[in-house]
């Protein structure tokens, strides 16, 4: 016959009812003391609406740290070049279509950006997409990893009927 273990003195049996609402209710103050979780990672955020902006100092920082791990300088954002990167991605959204960095390579050096190189790319929704893109693209990765490069500028700009929607374009400059 199973023995049972004798209840000390003075202490009462908790009913099953009775130690159900006391879990419930340390379950509900322990809910209270979670964290609040943030909003997603800027690098995570969808750039597919026309509100929708890259966060160029995130794209700063992860372009900088990537060059750091290669051994180069981190970048400083430049408000001509993310100007000129705007302008781009803005056409390329206009025209439904993305352009050879040649061309803008061109256009720069006749705006006084001798020495800039540019990633020029659609479809992307992403900013951490476009940089695993990039980054896995040997030409695009060595525009990244340029090492003449000081400055850079970055922008997106959005095509609702295209097939890409987001277009990019990251220059990089001495």
């Amino acid at each position: 016959m199973p023995s049972f273990p004798r209840r000390a003195a003075g202490l009462r049996a908790m009913t099953c009812p009775a130690a159900l609402v006391g879990a419930l209710a340390l379950l509900g103050v322990a809910g209270c003391t979670e964290p609040q979780r943030q909003g997603q990672p800027a690098f995570y955020r969808d750039l597919g609406s026309a509100s929708a902006q890259v966060d160029a100092e995130q794209a700063r920082a992860m372009i900088s740290a990537y060059r750091l791990n290669a051994g180069l300088g981190t970048l400083a954002l430049d408000p001509e070049l993310t100007e000129a990167a705007q302008r781009e991605a803005a056409a390329m959204a206009a025209s439904d279509k993305p352009v050879q960095a040649d061309a803008v390579k061109a256009r720069l050096a006749k705006q006084g950006q001798p020495g800039a190189e540019a990633n020029l790319s659609a479809g992307y929704r992403r900013l951490a997409e476009a940089f695993s893109g990039w980054r896995d693209s040997p030409q695009h990765d060595r525009v990244m990893k340029d090492a003449k490069a000081k400055r850079m500028g970055i922008a997106t700009a959005y095509a609702p009927g295209s097939k890409y929607q987001v277009y990019w374009a990251l220059i990089v400059a001495p």
